[in-house]
């Protein structure tokens, strides 16, 4: 079942400098009351700025490309002891129904919201592809993902940055750790996520088998990038000029430390291109960035 996006708006139905005002306000760098102030010069031909608003925000519809009750998989709501972080975080754990033996084991790790349904999605994709896919809630120590984007956004906030990422590390060792998991595991993330991935890549050395970061914040410092010992992959868009923008030095720090790493830029795509939940989304930068994840993960993590 592919997601609804027979009345998805694309990023080329909107003017760039609404999707930049859009991207700021989706990181918290611009509240609501500032996003329709700025955006009010793009109300025009009937249009009104409430409406662009709702039609940049996310459609949880589109993205559901795997059903919930989708019977090919076994998916359930676990908690993990973070005794380094907030003390636990739990998350949504998804393995394939008639799986026989022990599987490889990925981590998702969600945007700036906490896990959302997109995020959930994600990791039952990967299910289906005979992984152990495993999405922690970094919110879950103060309620977890609100169901509403805003309340989420700022709910993200208000969780210790500095636990939440040892609560990730925590949740990572705990898949490698399982009794079936093979001991192999992958982490892919998105955004806040794609940054997470980079720090489990130093954190984790050796025991992660392989990292893809979707637009990821990077290490910057040569003793942390020389930690990183996994195979990684790494997404990001021309015009996401910030993130896009570090990574030829990034690019050059892990050659310096002997690092294998790929990473692609792809043209006319936005920050977010894979969330399918938003016209942010690039359907081809998307499932180009997809397939090759999907078979970097099946060299190295399944092979």
């Amino acid at each position: 079942m592919g997601p609804d996006t027979s009345k998805r708006k694309q990023a080329s139905d909107f003017p760039q400098e609404l999707l930049d005002l859009f991207h700021l306000y989706a990181h918290g760098e611009l509240d609501r009351r500032g996003f329709f102030s700025r955006a009010k010069k793009f109300a025009v031909g009937g249009a009104t700025v409430a409406g662009l608003f709702e039609a940049l925000r996310p459609n949880f519809a589109w993205a559901e490309q795997v059903p919930k009750d989708d019977a090919r998989l076994k998916t359930e709501r676990v908690t993990v002891p973070s005794p380094a972080g907030n003390g636990t975080i739990s998350g949504y754990l998804v393995r394939p129904a008639k799986a026989t033996g022990k599987l490889p084991g990925i981590v998702v790790v969600h945007e700036n919201r906490g896990l959302n349904p997109y995020i959930e999605d994600v990791a039952r994709r990967l299910g289906l592809l005979n992984y152990m896919a495993f999405a922690p809630d970094g919110t879950s120590t103060v309620g977890g993902y609100p169901g509403d984007e805003e309340k989420a956004m700022a709910l993200f906030r208000t969780v210790d940055s500095n636990k939440m990422t040892q609560d990730f590390y925590a949740a990572a060792r705990w898949l490698k750790a399982r009794p079936d998991c093979t001991g192999k595991i992958g982490a892919v993330g998105f955004c806040y996520g794609g940054g997470i991935v980079n720090k489990l890549a130093v954190e984790l050395g050796a025991d992660l088998a392989a990292g893809v970061a979707y637009y990821g914040a990077q290490p910057t410092a040569p003793e942390d990038i020389a930690k990183i010992k996994a195979p990684l992959l790494l997404h990001y868009a021309s015009l996401d000029a910030g993130i896009t923008g570090r990574w030829p030095a990034y690019e050059a720090a892990l050659k310096a430390a002997g690092a294998t790493a790929t990473g692609y830029v792809y043209e006319g795509a936005n920050h977010g291109f894979h969330n399918d939940t938003t016209p942010r989304y690039d359907d081809a930068a998307a499932k180009l960035s997809w397939q090759r994840t999907v078979d970097f993960f099946n060299k190295y993590v399944k092979g």
